[in-house]
């Protein structure tokens, strides 16, 4: 436990020691939260005067809510016989979930290389592509978001890498959803295509029809591999297993993350054709991860593959997901000219909002009427919703009347904000008058 005395404490030790920028953000904005107790869909300010409903689950991290019972337990029996593991030595439990993940996959994806975070599993992804291929160019999207290590932050957006120096070579974005484009930008120097399934970051755009399909051919076609991000999308969160189950397709690349840790312990997975693997063939030490895989959180994410994959499950996420449907039906009908768009597949959801303005308003009046939710970063207008997949139906509904609520108080606020930002640009006094 925290040695903090009180959360005034530990927010001038963050400012001070770990972002003095987070810090002063919050403040700005008046949602100088600390996280404290937690459970379920829930967290608990640190003086616990403040409770959240937690609709953001830290991209899906918290996929089965905060301190899943269950995998506490599993996690804290492993610690009976397990630490971290050696990554040099061969692993039964790496093994185990690995044979396991093959299980739930196209025959073909059937080996796993783990990692800590979805920014390394897509680096290895990366490097797997080029070293099979021997070509070099990675086509990804406009607006994406695949992690903020080396190779991941090369193939996102440019909002990611602009601060931190010129751009590596042989990435190219094109706008998500167009295939022309897609197929104009592919050449003979092209090793791989890397999409997020659904892109969280670009507001939760559901790929138009055909249009996945297509990519999947012109990568055949091509001898261009085709990589998916499903670190947000997949275990379930868009009513099947893996979101590209929706569109009847396959990628030779799977990469994992997020909640494949049930929010416990870390890991990531990168998933490759058996054809792909050949590359560790001459030299099985040429990629390593010290912590990917620590086998004392392996079993908590073969449990996590286990509750994802069943039906039951499954068809619980479907069922709230027709919910939300309706209720966020009404509330566009409520507040038509705010809320003017619904992007929805399972519960990976998006608000469309009709601003810019309107995505960070409504995150701040949903964080005063205990919601968290958070604008979508390559286009704040646009809300994630993407609450714990283990909610009732009960939850749906009062998420729905807390919307509404934060909805209204963003209507308000908006005018006052406009005539606020109006105010800031203009200065009556002449910078030549003293």
């Amino acid at each position: 436990m925290s040695t903090m005395k009180n959360k005034q404490e530990a927010i001038v030790a963050f400012r001070d020691h770990v972002s003095s920028g987070k810090a002063a953000f919050f403040e700005k904005y008046g949602m100088d939260f600390v996280m404290g107790k937690r459970e379920g869909p829930y967290f608990w300010d640190m003086n616990g005067e403040k409770r959240i409903f937690d609709c953001h689950t830290n991209g899906g991290v918290f996929n089965l809510g905060h301190r899943n019972s269950e995998l506490i337990e599993l996690l804290k029996r492993s610690l009976d016989d397990l630490d971290i593991g050696n990554h040099h030595l061969l692993s039964a439990e790496r093994a185990d979930v690995a044979r396991f993940l093959a299980s739930l996959l196209p025959p073909d994806l059937c080996y796993t290389v783990f990692g800590v975070g979805g920014g390394e599993a897509i680096d290895l992804a990366i490097k797997v592509a080029r070293a099979y291929t021997g070509k070099t160019t990675i086509i990804s999207a406009r607006g994406g978001y695949h992690g903020h290590t080396g190779l991941a932050l090369a193939a996102g957006d440019e909002k990611f890498r602009a601060p931190f120096g010129p751009a590596a070579p042989g990435f190219i974005q094109v706008p998500f959803g167009d295939i022309e484009a897609l197929r104009s930008a592919a050449d003979a120097h092209t090793a791989a295509v890397l999409l997020e399934t659904i892109p969280a970051t670009l507001g939760m755009v559901i790929p138009p029809p055909g249009y996945l399909q297509a990519v999947r051919r012109l990568c055949t076609d091509r001898e261009i591999v085709f990589i998916l991000d499903e670190v947000q999308s997949g275990l379930g969160r868009t009513g099947r297993l893996w979101a590209f189950e929706n569109f009847c397709i396959a990628p030779d690349i799977l990469v994992l993350g997020k909640g494949l840790s049930g929010g416990l312990y870390p890991i990531s997975a990168t998933v490759l054709k058996r054809p792909l693997e050949s590359v560790f063939h001459q030299d099985p030490f040429i990629h390593i991860s010290t912590f990917g895989g620590a086998e004392v959180g392996c079993q908590v994410a073969r449990r996590v593959l286990e509750i994802s994959s069943s039906a039951d499950f499954l068809s619980q996420v479907n069922q709230l997901a027709s919910r939300f449907a309706d209720r966020i039906w009404e509330l566009q009908e409520k507040h038509a000219g705010f809320l003017v768009g619904f992007r929805q597949l399972g519960l990976m959801m998006g608000l469309k909002l009709n601003d810019e303005i309107s995505g960070p308003l409504l995150t701040k009046t949903a964080y005063d009427h205990d919601l968290l939710l958070i604008y979508a970063g390559n286009d704040p207008s646009v809300c994630q919703l993407l609450p714990p997949l283990t909610i009732s139906p009960a939850d749906v509904d009062w998420i729905a009347a807390r919307l509404d609520q934060a909805i209204a108080s963003a209507k308000k606020l908006k005018p006052l904000l406009r005539m606020k930002r109006a105010l800031k640009k203009f200065n009556p006094i002449s910078k030549d008058r003293k």
